[in-house]
């Protein structure tokens, strides 16, 4: 099975640079993305739980990967949340699957962003991996606007096997992701 672009570019030309950027001798050491997780809470499923189809169709158009409905681990009383009630929705990406969302989120769809100056490089967790909040989901071109009846925003997790921050941020700066300029 052939590989996807942005893994091709990993592995010719962004791994040797990180080698050198990095000063890394073993190329096993080497950053590379683990995962992509994508997350969609739908705090309307608690009212009404057909709210959560729309937003589970719409996670599988744009992954290419059927979502996980994820439950409450707890009751809230004060959002009316009972434990094991749908609240959301995830997808986990590895492998090719990763590569092809990763491609189409960096080249497509953050670009169609209103106002778009790049993304913070502040959205590292200390452990080598960037999450990334999106406020609707018609920035993938996969989704058609006349059947979208509400704007749900997402998480996107890139967990990578970088040691710190530094590392996985020169592996996404290299991959492509636009960064916004201080």
């Amino acid at each position: 099975m052939a590989k996807s672009r942005l893994h091709e570019k990993y592995l010719k030309e962004v791994a040797p640079a990180l080698m050198k950027e990095l000063n890394v001798k073993n190329p096993m050491a080497v950053p590379r993305l683990h995962k992509v997780v994508i997350n969609m809470g739908v705090g309307e499923a608690t009212q009404n739980a057909k709210v959560l189809d729309p937003a589970v169709n719409e996670l599988g158009q744009i992954t290419g990967q059927k979502p996980v409905v994820t439950r409450a681990k707890k009751s809230i009383a004060a959002f009316k949340v009972r434990e094991g009630m749908p609240i959301g929705a995830m997808v986990t990406l590895r492998g090719d699957r990763m590569y092809e969302f990763l491609d189409r989120l960096m080249n497509i769809a953050l670009p169609r962003v209103r106002d778009f100056r790049g993304v913070s490089t502040k959205s590292f967790d200390g452990r080598g991996n960037y999450t990334l909040g999106l406020r609707d989901q018609l920035i993938f071109p996969e989704i058609d606007y006349a059947k979208v009846d509400k704007m749900k925003g997402m998480n996107v997790t890139i967990v990578t096997t970088a040691q710190d921050d530094n590392g996985a941020r020169a592996l996404l700066k290299h991959m492509g992701m636009p960064f916004r300029q201080q």
